[in-house]
This record gives structure tokens, C-alpha cells and sequence, in this order.
């Protein structure tokens, strides 16, 4: 008799488990041995201390099939409904292109790839980045800009911190103009009051009037009035105040630019660049400025160096700006940007150009102004000199609000007298027909209405300066050519779609196309962030559903999902224990202790939240000492608000103390804030918020698989036990539903509407969106929705295994700096290269560059441990792709051996000389001492599959010191152009 197979084995089969982690049960047995254990349970015991391991499943269902997974958020996505949304304040509807919707959002190219630290693997999403930096400075007429921010609101506050730190006027006011989008004004409210800053609103004539060190102004306005702002600008600046503006960049190609009538900082949102709503985010937001201030400016910026060859090369610029290296005396604690939707933003230019820009824009316009005459024609009242959006008074608001949901079409509120419609490129002649329809007026011959109305562009106003003039944004307008552009931007990148990138502290693991398949769903896509509460059913349930999936993952009671990066989230966090701190009367709660091997960002958010950081020691080991955490948290105990530290430790360690820890801080009344990056290490294993942490922030874009993007976007939730629950961020109040009546929508309530989730807080505002990226939150729902209880918690083992087996195959080469329990890391490992580099001057940034020569990603350079290489390989890879890594750093090895043995100079050998392109090992001439064959294929398989870089190794010192940030003119790339069949432009 033929032996059956049970169901329920064959349909645990088809889980996405084995699918999501690389090695297979054999391949894990094999790892065990090589690491010296018989099981993962062992295994674990062996890592994770007894004092906070659980032994609890987590509160999580069983692991589903992409199918079912797949038919539930479906199910989901259709409770939401799409509306035809005119509502705008700052959001707007907009046609994605389908050749960058295919070839750039869902590419696993582009969306799979890191932040562009190592350059010569990055060459392709730096030169989008450049496009990006160029489109906005010259549609700003700014000198220069960075490569992205969070969001318009965001962006704003980092525009006041900047005016703050420029201005030379001897005030500590800053004027918001009442025409900047409320949600704009909310975020302003929660950065401005730790730092001090007082914020006036008021009428644009005020800002004359104020002394203040700096002015924030809306063009057009929230309310769509277009203003000459010059002779305002002209007496700030005799105040010597900064001058900083809110933009919309479609605007800009038919109005004068900000940077012609005098403003000094630009900041806005790409995201009608063709970057749907999504709920919220991500949108990729800029800031360009004038270039006296590009070494204050936050965010990162792609400038232009040179190769060792003397040929042009990108590189991340001014790197000594990021947080990590100043900590505490950091002006930003920005990490994540928004690239990916930047390079969208960038690419949506390159295709349409300045002409077809402009073609939009004026189209927009038309249909605005057809629809503002017929409803003057009517007797509405509608104000004057706009771009896309109407103000409309005198009106019953609520009565026309109920019409326009019987047809559904959302409006903006505004109050029960008034209200906004902002037209977009998606808007049709029907929309119109429809919209004047809602004041029951009947439009008639849309032809013959657009011949007898005139434009309501202010004449004084009219754009006259050209812009996008570089051929890289005249060029790429066909879809074929576009295609070609695209793919040979892909083609010079390392991304996941290629290898492993084995970066500490980053967890670049497995994004499934599962997970990523419901982003682009019309039902997620198309949802306006202020649409009524109603229409966004679906949004609730997998927002509700996802905060619950974090909580039982965490041991926290309540999430809050605004927060729209890491740093976001620790900004969220620390300010949660700032206000417990002060609704208990212990506002002098300011010190917060911090590790001195802290992520860099922990510092800057605690200074950005009014917190003094002292500074804890490390002992030998890595680990922190928890005799001077005890002796400060004695020294400031009236004053001590809260310490920051990262579990496992950032030196990839879980440390045996920190229940100790957390009692220290707590006997002294301070709360205790947990990083979050290294939570891969923990899922199913142990919960920070059992074992005494008060809060944390989450990475959703590291443990939980929301893509990195090229640098972004990222999710950042703050996690928090009950007590610190009613401080997190608040909501931006959502519109009534039907028969509630016009409820304000200036930003006055930080209040809550019924329906939403449990993660509201009464805080104010850290994001533009109540939800922040709340489209891209389809993915990590799908992801623990994919691995349940027991795949997440094998995730967490494995990831352990494959960082400990790299370490013990390489031991023998290099020396693993910190372990842990029983000799044992925990996800990550840090291999020290110092004693090699000073025996033979290679140094871990040559074993970096080398690396690329195999085709890999570098692991994580110099951090925390100066000439290190930090490495976590997550449960993402297989054993094949760990042996290649090993394979190659033993090669590496060797190659260093031969420098100690006299074998290979000092100077000339491959490690210097790394990475190799093609064209210096095929050309006429080899002027090194080692083989054209030992640079460019050390190893016989790379002689099957070869990644060439597109650069050689990059001058770090001379692009700072010739900062140059925008598209490189053409005639610099003329050798090139000869030698190609097709126009290369930069």
C-alpha cells in the first residue's frame, strides 16, 4: 500500500516561509555544525539571555499562502472607495507613467537598492538623483538642492531650523504665513516649541511687520492665491530675516520662480510628479536654497567628483553632514530620504520634459479658469489670480459637500461658507461639467466657454526664465528611449536583484513581489490623505490590523504609524517621554543618557527634542558599562528624562544587563527608549517592551520588508507601553462624514475622529499625514501576514545562524571584534581589519573597494569601529551566497598575505587599485605589477557572471572640495560621446 502524505504537511509546503529564508533545512543543519550546535532552539538558548528570552509563541496567526494572502488584503483594499478627490492642500491627482510604474516602482532594481554611500555601485540612482537636484533648483531658480526630504511639512521645519542657523537677526520668532497648508503649520507647532522657537501666524502682511530671524510663505497658498511676494522679501531681508517658501513645483513652470523675486529657501512636494496619493506617502519633498547654504543644508546631496582616471563620478556630498558623525551637535537627525520616489519625480521629467511640463501645467490651468468663469457667471464667488485651485465663498459648503459625495467627488472643507477645489492632470472635461453641476450650474460648450475666458495667471507673475535646458530632460521623451535610459541607469548599480549587500545595522533582506503587489493598487493608490473618514474603511482595518501584528511582535500596547523614517520615529518616542515627563510636573526632565556607541541619530533627535546628551561609556568588549549608566543616572537623577540604547547592541551583541539597565533609569524616573534597528535579531525570541522598555521606534523598511528604495522611503513607527500611549503624534483632523457639518480644516485640533486607531495620540504632528507613508504599509502587513508566529521567530534564528556562520568560516582570516554569550554574535558581526591595515596598509575601506571587483555590495564600513567591516547577512540568504561572500573574503585574504609576504607592492595590488572597470583591464595599456586576470576575475566563477563597475574608485576629497551638485554640462562628456553610438548625458 502507497503511503499518503497528510494535507496539512503539503499545505505547509506551499507557506512562503521557505521561500522568504535562504537556507533550507539541510543547509541549516549543515550551518549548526559549522557553528558548533544541534538545533536553532539550542542555538538560541546559547544567544539570547535567559532574562528576557520568551518562551511564548507570538499573538500572531499561522503562516498564510501568497494566495490566500494575497484574496485577504484584496478583500481589504475594496472596503476603501475611490472618490474623483479635488480636495488638494498639497496633494494632487496625477497620471503615472506606465513605462517608470513598470521599470522604476516595481523593478527590484531600483526599489531593492541602498543608499548610495559606496558610489561606484551606485553610479545609476546618483545620476536620477542629479536629474532630481536639477529639476528642483532651477524650477525654484535656487542655486542648489538636496536629493530629497521626508514631506512638504518636514521639509518646512528643516527650512526654519535652517533659517534659524543663517539669519543674523537677533529674534527667536518665525513667521508662518496663514496661507501655508495647515498640515504644514502642525508639524512647524510640534519641532518649533522643544527648540525654543516661537511661531507667529498671520496675514502675509504681518510678516513685514514681525521681527522674526525668518518667514515661511506659501506659493501659491493653500487657498491657491498666487502673490508677487518681492517687495515683502525686500523688508525681511532688511531685518536681515531668511525668507523661506513653500512651493508647487507644477506651478512654477508658468509662474516666476521664487529665487527671481528674492526667496532664499525653496522647499515643497514632487509628489504631483507622478507619485499617486497613496493615503498620505511616501512623496519624495526638496529643499533648494541659495549656495551659501549647502553646508548647512539637511538631507543628503549627490555632487560630481572625479575617478582615479580623471573621469566624472557621483558621490553622496558634504558626507561629514551626517548625524552619525556629529551626533549631538547634528542641526538634522534626517537618515532615510525618499529616492525612490525622487527618481519617479526625476524620471516623470525627463519624460515629459520642460515643454511637456509646461503643457500640463497649462492645461491644469485652462480647466481651472473655464470653471471659475462659469461659476462667476453663475454668481459664486471665486477668488482671483490662482493656478489649479478655486476658493469658493459665499456658498452653503455643507449642502454642496452632500452633492459632491452623492457623486463621488470630495471637496476641500474649509468652513461651512466656503470651500476648495484644486484641479490636477487627471481632471477631464467631464469633472468639470460634474463639478459646476454640484452649484447647479449647467456648463453648456466647454469649447466656447474656454474661447471667451481668459487666463487668471497675475500677469506681473508670468514665468519668463527657462528651465530643465540640459538635454537629459530633452532628450528621453518617447517611451523607447526613456526604457534605455532607465536601464542603462539600472545596469551600473548593485541592488538585492543581484547579490547579497551585507550591510550591519541596515538588514537588506528578501522583498518579496508578493508583498509588493498591493501598492499599486488603484484602491490604496488613489485614496486622498483628508478623504472622509468613511472612504478609507479599508486603510483603517489594515493600519488597525498591522498595529496589532507590531504590538504582539514588540510587547508594546499601542503603535502609532505616522512616523514616516527611523529618525522619525525616535523624534516620536522621545517626544512621548518628554510631555509623560511634563503632564507629571517633572518638566525639568532633560538629560538622556546615550551609549557612546549609539546609532548617530539617537543623539541628533534627543537635541532636536530640547534633551542634553551625556554620554555613557563602552567597556572592552563593546558592551555598555553599566556602572557608569548607574553612577550618571545617580548624578542627574532630578533631571534625568530618559536613556537611549540599541538591542542587540550596535555592536551586533545581546548584552547580558539590560534589565538592569531599565531599573537603573526607572529608580531614577527616567523612561527607557530602545532602538529598534536591530529588532530582526528578537522576533519570537524576545519582546523589549516585556523586559522593561517604555518605547521603541520600528524600521519597517529593515526588519519588516518595506524596500530601501536607493536611501528611502522608509516607515518608522514609535512603539510604547500604556502609559506613554495618549503622547504620541496626533491626527490631522479628517473631513466630516455626510450629515456631520464642516468641522475646521486649519489645523486648530490635534483631536481624533471616530474610526480610526488606537495609535493617536495627542502630540502634535511629527508627519505631513496622519498615517504617514500609508501606502507602502501593504507590504510589511503582507510580510507577517506571510511568516505568522513560527516563520517570523525562525526568521530571527536563522539571520543569527548566518551572521555566526560567516563569522566562524572567516575567524581564521579575520578576527570577529565582539561576541557575545558562549562566543556567539547575534545578527550582525563586526570583522576587524585594524592590525591587517597597519602590517600592510590595506585598509577595510581597500577591502570594500575590492569587493565590488567580486560583485558585492560592501558590508557596512568603519561603524561603529573605525576599520571595520560590520556584516549581517540576514535570513534572506542562502548558504550558496554566504559561501560566495566567504569565498571572496578569503581570496581577499590572500591577496592581503601576499602584501605581509613581499609577494605584491604596498601601493600596486589589487586592493589599492580596486574597484576595476572594464575599460582599464581591456585597455592597450596595463601599467600594473598583478594581471588584467587578477583584477577582474580573482575568482573562476565571476568569469560566468561579472558585475563592472562603471567608475573607478571615486575622489572622496576632491568632491567636497569642488562641490558641484546639478547635471553635468554635456561637453564634459564628449570623449565618451565619440566612443558611443548613442548620446550619453549625465
Amino acid at each position: 500500500m502507497t503511503q499518503h502524505t497528510s494535507l496539512r504537511s503539503l499545505e505547509h509546503h506551499d507557506a512562503f516561509i521557505e521561500r522568504h529564508i535562504g537556507p533550507n533545512d539541510a543547509e541549516v543543519a549543515q550551518m549548526l555544525r559549522v557553528v558548533g550546535h544541534e538545533s536553532l532552539e539550542t542555538f538560541t538558548e546559547a544567544i539570547v539571555p535567559a532574562s528576557i528570552r520568551t518562551r511564548d509563541p507570538l499573538d500572531l496567526p499561522e503562516s498564510m499562502t501568497e494566495v490566500d494572502a494575497l484574496a485577504k488584503i484584496r478583500d481589504i483594499a475594496d472596503r476603501n472607495k475611490v472618490f474623483r478627490s479635488f480636495i488638494g492642500q498639497g496633494y494632487h491627482g496625477t497620471h503615472v507613467p506606465n513605462v517608470i510604474l513598470r521599470n522604476i516602482l516595481e523593478n527590484p532594481g531600483w526599489y531593492t537598492a541602498y543608499t548610495p554611500y559606496q558610489a561606484e555601485i551606485s553610479q545609476g540612482r546618483m545620476e536620477a538623483l542629479i536629474n532630481f537636484q536639477t529639476m528642483c533648483a532651477e524650477l525654484t531658480g535656487m542655486e542648489i538642492a538636496n536629493a530629497s526630504l521626508l514631506d512638504e511639512a518636514t521639509a518646512a521645519a528643516e527650512a526654519m531650523t535652517l533659517a534659524r542657523r543663517s539669519s543674523r537677526a537677533k529674534s527667536e520668532v518665525f513667521f508662518v504665513s496663514s496661507g501655508v497648508h495647515p498640515q504644514t503649520l502642525e508639524v512647524l507647532r510640534t519641532r518649533a516649541e522643544p527648540l525654543g522657537i516661537e511661531l507667529v501666524v498671520g496675514d502675509d502682511a504681518r510678516a513685514a511687520e514681525v521681527e522674526s530671524f525668518g518667514v515661511l510663505l506659501q506659493y501659491p497658498d493653500t487657498f491657491g492665491n498666487a502673490r508677487d511676494y518681492s517687495a515683502l522679501v525686500e523688508t525681511v531681508h532688511a531685518r536681515k530675516g531668511i525668507v523661506c517658501v513653500a512651493v508647487d513645483l507644477l506651478a512654477l513652470t508658468l509662474l516666476k520662480s521664487p529665487g527671481e523675486w528674492g526667496a532664499d529657501i525653496v522647499i515643497g512636494n514632487t509628489q504631483r510628479f507622478g507619485v499617486p496619493f497613496g493615503f498620505g506617502g511616501p512623496h519624495a519633498a526638496f529643499m533648494a536654497c541659495r549656495d551659501a547654504y549647502k553646508r548647512s543644508m539637511p538631507g543628503r546631496l549627490i555632487g560630481v567628483s572625479v575617478d582615479v582616471e580623471g573621469n566624472n563620478a557621483y558621490r553622496l556630498t558634504l558626507q561629514t553632514r551626517e548625524q552619525h558623525i556629529r551626533r549631538e551637535k547634528a542641526t538634522s537627525n534626517i537618515c532615510t530620504a525618499q529616492v525612490l520616489l525622487a527618481v519617479m519625480a526625476s524620471m516623470y521629467a525627463v519624460y515629459h520634459g520642460p515643454d511637456g511640463l509646461r503643457r500640463i501645467a497649462r492645461r491644469t490651468h485652462r480647466l481651472a479658469a473655464i470653471l471659475a468663469g462659469a461659476l462667476r457667471k453663475a454668481g459664486v464667488q471665486v477668488g482671483g489670480d490662482f493656478f489649479d485651485t478655486l476658493y469658493v465663498t459665499g456658498v452653503d459648503a455643507n449642502e454642496i459637500h452632500e452633492r459632491a459625495r452623492a457623486a463621488h467627488i470630495n471637496l476641500r472643507h474649509i468652513d461651512g461658507g466656503s470651500l476648495g477645489i484644486s484641479l490636477d492632470e487627471t481632471t477631464t472635461r467631464e469633472d468639470i461639467t460634474a463639478l459646476a453641476g454640484l452649484f447647479g450650474i449647467e456648463l453648456g460648450d466647454i469649447d466656447a466657454l474656454d474661447a471667451e475666458t481668459a487666463d487668471e495667471l497675475p500677469s506681473g507673475l508670468l514665468r519668463e526664465s527657462e528651465f530643465m535646458t540640459h538635454p537629459v530632460f530633452n532628450t528621453h521623451h518617447s517611451e523607447h528611449e526613456l526604457l534605455r535610459y532607465m536601464r542603462m541607469l539600472s545596469d551600473k548599480d548593485l541592488a538585492l536583484d543581484r547579490t547579497m549587500i551585507p550591510l550591519g545595522s541596515c538588514t537588506m533582506k528578501l522583498n518579496a513581489t508578493a508583498e509588493m503587489i498591493p501598492i499599486t493598487w488603484p484602491e490604496f493608490t488613489n485614496i486622498h490623505p483628508l478623504a472622509p473618514v468613511d472612504q478609507a474603511q479599508g486603510y483603517l482595518e489594515l493600519i488597525r490590523g498591522l498595529e496589532q501584528m507590531l504590538v504582539a511582535c514588540t510587547g508594546y500596547d499601542n503603535v502609532s504609524l505616522q512616523p514616516n523614517s527611523g529618525a522619525q520615529g525616535e523624534y516620536a518616542g522621545l517626544l512621548a517621554i518628554r510631555a509623560y515627563h511634563e503632564a507629571r510636573g517633572e518638566g525639568q526632565r532633560d538629560i538622556c543618557l546615550i551609549p557612546e556607541s549609539a546609532h548617530g541619530t539617537n543623539p541628533a533627535s534627543a537635541q532636536l527634542c530640547g534633551m542634553k546628551v551625556v554620554v555613557t561609556k563602552c567597556d572592552a568588549n563593546g558592551n555598555v558599562e553599566v556602572e557608569d549608566i548607574r553612577a550618571k543616572a545617580a548624578q542627574y537623577s532630578d533631571r534625568l528624562a530618559a536613556i537611549m540604547m540599541t538591542y542587540p547592541s550596535t555592536h551586533g551583541v545581546f548584552e547580558e544587563d539590560v534589565v538592569e539597565i531599565c531599573d537603573i533609569v526607572h529608580q531614577h524616573g527616567g523612561q527607557v527608549y530602545t532602538d529598534g534597528a536591530n529588532l530582526n535579531a528578537m522576533l519570537g525570541l524576545a519582546a523589549p517592551g516585556k523586559w522593561g522598555s517604555d518605547v521603541s521606534h520600528l524600521n519597517l523598511h529593515k526588519t519588516f520588508c518595506i524596500p530601501h528604495g536607493g536611501g528611502g522611503p522608509g516607515v518608522g513607527p514609535c512603539a510604547v507601553k500604556s502609559h506613554l500611549a495618549p503622547y504620541l503624534p496626533g491626527a490631522y483632523p479628517l473631513p466630516p462624514q455626510a450629515g456631520e457639518g464642516a468641522r475646521r480644516a486649519d489645523g486648530g485640533s490635534r483631536g481624533t475622529d471616530a474610526g480610526l486607531t488606537e495609535g493617536i495620540g495627542t502630540n502634535g504632528m511629527v508627519s505631513a499625514a496622519t498615517f504617514g507613508s500609508a501606502s507602502i504599509l501593504p507590504i510589511s502587513w503582507m510580510y507577517i501576514t506571510l511568516m505568522g508566529r513560527d516563520g517570523l521567530r525562525k526568521a530571527s534564528q536563522v539571520a543569527m545562524l548566518n551572521a555566526n556562520y560567516i563569522s566562524r568560516r572567516l575567524q581564521e582570516h579575520y578576527p570577529t571584534l565582539y561576541s557575545g554569550r558562549n562566543g556567539l554574535v547575534a545578527h550582525e558581526c563586526i570583522l576587524d581589519l585594524r592590525p591587517l591595515e597597519k602590517a600592510t596598509g590595506v585598509s577595510a575601506e581597500d577591502v570594500a573597494k575590492r569587493l565590488i571587483d567580486f560583485g558585492f555590495h560592501a558590508p557596512t564600513l568603519s561603524f561603529p569601529v573605525a576599520g571595520t567591516l560590520m556584516v549581517e547577512p540576514t535570513e534572506s540568504e542562502s548558504l550558496a551566497e554566504l559561501d560566495r561572500f566567504i569565498d571572496a573574503m578569503i581570496q581577499i585574504r590572500e591577496e592581503i598575505r601576499a602584501i605581509e609576504e613581499g609577494r605584491a607592492d604596498r601601493e600596486d595590488n589589487p586592493l589599492k587599485h580596486a574597484p576595476h572597470t572594464a575599460a582599464q583591464v581591456s585597455a592597450s595599456e596595463w601599467k600594473h605589477g598583478y594581471s588584467r586576470e587578477l583584477a577582474a576575475f580573482p575568482l573562476p566563477t565571476l568569469k560566468q557572471h561579472k558585475y563592472w563597475p562603471p567608475v573607478a574608485r571615486v575622489d572622496n576629497v576632491y568632491g567636497d572640495k569642488n562641490v558641484f551638485c546639478s547635471c553635468v554640462p554635456i561637453n564634459e562628456f564628449e570623449g565618451e560621446i565619440e566612443a558611443f553610438s548613442e548620446p550619453m548625458v549625465s
